[in-house]
């Protein structure tokens, strides 16, 4: 299956700003792209690519005074099936846990598992370990959280949208992601594409997705809260403890956002 993707973001900035953009394929990914994968800007500017702590693929920029427009188109081959789904995957003891997996049982900005702890054991702690208790996280935060997009707030953290009760995909992962690490999984937060694919089409405008990772028998597996059940076609673009790791930009200034649009279309063949 062939998946074309790409954004055209617009910001107007009163003066010189600087910026990090986090709106790159991931790097696990970039082997399933066709051609280049390359980042536009208009007026053309120059930009300095890096890896950020997570092995997120960053771009520096400094956006000029006036009408920036960030863009790119590219084609991803996609195997067309859904996430995997492990039942007998099982959650190893702190103990066994590698190296690199324990900074995400940790709380953080959006994550504060101090303050759920005692919740999550309440609704977990007799669940069977494993897949069987990740699903039932991400049941509760599926039936938890009502979605709308006119419900987005970017200073909502899983404590607040577990008591709100509304928001929009983050949110849904916040809490799940949350939750996960007060059970002692590791839990990563996920940024990328999904479009309608393999699903009915919506209405509404298409963005960019939010999901998560947790980490069971030695592997991570994708899940996702909002929409509860294995998609097809997801675009990773980055990893990290929760949205303030992987903001598709973050500006050092006054600006305005003044335009946003998302692709995410399968392209049908022949």
């Amino acid at each position: 299956m062939k998946i074309h993707a790409g954004y055209d973001i617009t910001y107007e900035c009163p003066a010189p700003t600087p910026m990090i953009l986090a709106l790159s394929v991931h790097p696990s990914r970039m082997p399933d792209v066709i051609g280049p994968h390359q980042i536009r800007f208009d007026p053309p500017i120059g930009a300095t690519e890096y890896r950020d702590g997570y092995g997120n693929i960053c771009h520096r920029i400094v956006a000029p005074a006036g009408r920036l427009t960030i863009s790119t188109r590219f084609d991803v081959l996609d195997p067309g099936v859904p996430d995997v789904h492990a039942p007998e995957a099982r959650q190893l003891p702190v103990e066994e846990l590698p190296d690199d997996a324990l900074v995400f049982l940790l709380a953080s900005r959006y994550c504060e598992t101090d303050r759920l702890s005692d919740l999550a054991w309440s609704l977990f702690g007799g669940t069977e370990s494993g897949w069987a208790r990740v699903q039932a996280i991400c049941d509760y935060a599926h039936q938890r959280i009502q979605f709308g997009y006119e419900h987005a707030d970017v200073f909502r953290t899983a404590f607040s949208g577990n008591t709100d009760r509304v928001g929009v995909c983050r949110d849904y992962a916040h809490l799940a992601v949350t939750l996960c690490r007060c059970m002692n999984i590791p839990a990563r937060y996920c940024t990328g594409y999904l479009g309608d694919i393999g699903v009915p089409a919506s209405d509404a405008a298409m963005d960019f997705s939010a999901w998560f990772e947790v980490y069971l028998g030695g592997h991570w597996y994708t899940f996702d809260a909002r929409h509860n059940f294995p998609r097809i076609g997801r675009i990773l673009m980055a990893r990290g403890r929760d949205a303030a790791d992987v903001a598709i930009t973050t500006t050092f200034g006054s600006c305005q956002l003044a335009g946003f649009n998302v692709v995410t279309d399968e392209v049908k063949l022949g």
